[in-house]
């Protein structure tokens, strides 16, 4: 199998030592094997989903262990934790989730792994800080779209550096709108299109899990490990908590429930619903999000089956992650009928009902896709817009519902964020330009991709009034342009004590793009719906 050659330790950003508590002495000098056997950490440690009082810690071990947490805060330790077993049926990853932190708090998380006769691993260190109870600073950045359309990890490059560029700019968390991997696009050891003025062959680093398409729950599995191969991505989430969803691509391209493929690279599953259940295990292995049988179905964060959640990071700030993939209907949809959500049900009257609830100044809405940004294939239209003028039709139907509901009920403050189209973005939303009038203005942001292609920016559908105030992507579409030309992009939002919330759109090699501030609006009481 071919592997990563840059794997030491030093670039692997993991903190080396003795479990606490052990001195050096208990490795004797003359017992090599003993050392030589520990349990390693095989993908550094991460944190995720951190709120004002909780967290989720994660590791993957090298062999058979017990999941070990020493928490210390100002230098002093406040918790230790015998966390779960890592074994094969996980594929030795682990997490834990820790509840009752102190706000606005600054831990260190050292992790590692203990074999059954009780003999410490090593040790990595995860940074966090937890939410603050009162207003306060704070600050984000958001992406998504990893290793795609054959784009992987170029060592002459130095790699994912997207994920760099999101770590020099020390957010509290990072937001990674999906598409986490490309489970369905194989990579080449070389890549000659989309190379820019130079041709310079892009060189890829390769595994055997990313030269094929993902169908098995171990190929699956083996396109998450292959990111966090990368010494950028897991330096930035030993220091940076993440926020994880899903897209697409954790399964394959513009995938539905009940879809069953017509592509012969599939030969051992094609049913997309066997498959997505392989990719979303893969995804809640190697992501730190709080295992489903901690919570309780039906309540803010995790359940079973259940992705969308809303992470609260203090009173200027709740984030609503959704799930748009999941509960969709069919893509080969008539786009004039109704009926055809893209959120289901249930989430979209969560959503209503946790947004209209939250007390937070602002209300991040996290999405899988644009509002209205159209796919390019009208057979095939996985987005919610339809691409057609006049009232809503399709999908369009329940983002309208759920527009309609935030105005009956004054909400205010809601911004939207997303990834998924491999552009950057700033838009604006107001019923004054709409063919549907029935709902507050409000921006959208879109931002990536971190590490993949670039596409060209689009114009949006004009259901809901969208006014394009920024936009950058490929202008040289259709011919692919690769993360070597610079423009990746993230955005980085940050809201400061007295609440005003400041929106950065950034290129990987430009910097800074574009930057607007907003003053929060205040709230009005309307009747509820």
């Amino acid at each position: 199998m071919m592997r990563l050659g840059r794997r030491t330790v030093l670039a692997s950003g993991v903190v080396l030592g003795a479990a606490p508590g052990l001195l050096v002495s208990q490795f004797p000098r003359g017992a090599p094997a003993l050392v030589r056997d520990r349990v390693g950490l095989s993908h550094g440690v991460r944190t995720g989903d951190v709120t004002t009082d909780s967290a989720v810690l994660w590791a993957r071990s090298t062999g058979e262990g017990r999941l070990m947490v020493s928490l210390t805060s100002n230098g002093r330790r406040v918790r230790s934790v015998r966390g779960p077993w890592a074994g094969a049926r996980t594929d030795h990853t682990a997490r834990v989730v820790l509840r009752g932190l102190a706000p606005g708090r600054e831990y260190a998380a050292r992790m590692w792994f203990a074999r059954p006769d009780g003999q410490p691993g090593q040790v990595g260190t995860a940074r966090f800080r937890t939410a603050p109870v009162h207003p306060a600073a704070t600050s984000f950045v958001w992406s998504g779209d990893t290793c795609g359309q054959g784009w992987g990890i170029n060592p002459d490059l130095g790699g994912l550096t997207g994920y760099r560029a999101v770590h020099e700019l020390r957010p509290d968390f990072f937001l990674h709108c999906g598409d986490n991997i490309y489970a369905d696009e194989p990579m080449d050891e070389t890549v000659t299109d989309g190379l820019g003025l130079d041709a310079t062959p892009w060189r890829n680093d390769l595994t055997e899990a990313v030269t094929k398409v993902a169908q098995t729950l171990e190929d699956f599995r083996g396109r998450h490990r292959y990111v966090l191969e990368d010494h950028n991505v897991r330096q930035l989430y030993a220091d940076v908590p993440v926020v994880a969803m899903w897209d697409d691509h954790e399964t394959l391209n513009n995938w539905y429930p009940g879809e069953v493929l017509d592509d012969d690279r599939y030969t051992v599953e094609r049913r997309c619903d066997v498959l997505a259940l392989r990719g979303r295990r893969a995804w809640q292995e190697y992501q730190p999000v709080a295992p489903a049988h901690l919570l309780r179905a039906g309540a803010d964060g995790f359940a079973s089956g259940r992705i969308y959640r809303r992470v609260a990071r203090g009173p200027h700030l709740d984030v609503f992650c959704l799930d748009m993939r999941s509960y969709r209907g069919p893509n080969g949809y008539d786009r004039e009928l109704a009926g055809q959500g893209i959120l289901g049900r249930a989430q979209a009257d969560w959503l209503v009902d946790a947004v209209s609830r939250s007390r937070a100044t602002w209300k991040v809405i996290a999405a899988d896709m644009p509002v209205s940004v159209a796919t390019s294939h009208p057979e095939d239209r996985d987005s919610v817009a339809n691409d057609l003028a006049g009232a809503p039709l399709g999908r369009e139907q329940e983002i309208a519902r759920i527009l309609t509901a935030f105005k009956q009920r004054g909400v205010r403050n809601v911004v939207w964020l997303t990834a998924d189209v491999h552009y950057t973005a700033a838009h604006h939303y107001d019923p004054a330009r709409a063919t549907y009038a029935d709902f507050d203005p409000f921006w959208e942001f879109i931002s990536g991709p971190i590490a993949a292609g670039t596409f060209e920016a689009k114009t949006p559908d004009p259901t809901f009034g969208p006014q394009v105030v920024y936009a950058q992507g490929n202008p040289q579409m259709p011919t692919p342009m690769s993360p070597a030309s610079g423009n990746q992009f993230i955005g980085q939002v940050e809201i400061d004590r007295d609440g005003a919330l400041t929106v950065t759109l950034r290129s990987v090699g430009e910097g800074v793009l574009w930057r607007r501030r907003f003053e929060p609006a205040p709230v009005v009481a309307r009747s509820a719906v």
